[in-house]
């Protein structure tokens, strides 16, 4: 397990990287957007984002895979199970003193050096992910974020040529990521205080349609855009509206 400060750059960025990067700012797509944008550079499974603010509160979730959606279940149990106090990145990060200027590391570890058997056995081994990149950052605010891509075990160990490409969109990746918290905040501020509190209590599928139905997408758009069924589409949006406490669309619109 090791992390290493980032190193400046002035290396160009290909120009469908950083756009497919940005594309996923104040979305539900955050983490799909930048696994399309490194897919472009080198081969990775999985991507997830996990944001903290100061007070240890996760704010920011997304997570997106090459196939399925074994990430997003992975994230979810992640979140339910606060595996944020044992992810050996957030803690060192939970755990640094606060700096005058943003702080932004690079930091890899294998499955087999996660100590917690439960953490390393539901994020790792029963996924089939080997190993873990992560972009981390830390803000003078106290917030604190893991950009991560995994890779399983098909594929190979990522190394100094892998490590090279990480360093070189860092920055890219911390500042889309610093954004779209930014966003987030604004998005909860905006909405009834009740609805907001309500929405952290639904799946990570489950506020993803929400959010679609929010911005003004049918059922049909949503479940294209997602790449799901319709009939689970209905499925996610008739539990969310349940833990909402309700019954309508126009409900749901009027309470945003």
């Amino acid at each position: 397990m090791k992390r290493w400060p980032v190193r400046a750059h002035d290396q160009a960025l290909a120009g469908p990287v950083v756009g497919s990067v940005l594309a996923g700012i104040g979305t539900a797509h955050l983490a799909a957007s930048y696994l399309a944008a490194m897919h472009r550079v080198l081969p990775v499974t999985f991507c997830t984002v996990f944001a903290a603010g100061a007070n240890g509160r996760i704010e920011t979730i997304s997570a997106a895979s090459s196939y399925g959606n074994t990430a997003e279940r992975t994230a979810e149990r992640y979140v339910a199970e606060r595996f944020d106090r044992l992810d050996p990145h957030m803690a060192w990060l939970a755990g640094r003193k606060l700096p005058k200027r943003p702080q932004l590391w690079l930091g890899h570890h294998r499955a087999e050096e996660v100590e917690d058997a439960a953490y390393r056995a539901a994020c790792y081994s029963d996924v089939g992910i080997r190993e873990r990149s992560s972009v981390l950052l830390l803000l003078p605010s106290g917030q604190r974020a893991a950009v991560s891509f995994y890779r399983s075990l098909a594929q190979p160990d990522f190394g100094p040529a892998d490590f090279a490409l990480l360093e070189a969109h860092a920055a890219l990746l911390a500042d889309a990521t610093a954004a779209h918290g930014r966003s987030a905040v604004a998005a909860r501020e905006a909405a009834e205080p009740a609805l907001a509190s309500r929405l952290l209590a639904l799946s990570l599928r489950e506020r993803e349609v929400i959010g679609h139905l929010l911005a003004g997408k049918s059922a049909k758009e949503t479940a294209r855009e997602i790449g799901i069924e319709l009939t689970t589409v209905r499925t996610h949006q008739y539990r969310a509206f349940r833990r909402l406490g309700l019954r309508t669309l126009k409900e749901l619109m009027r309470s945003a």
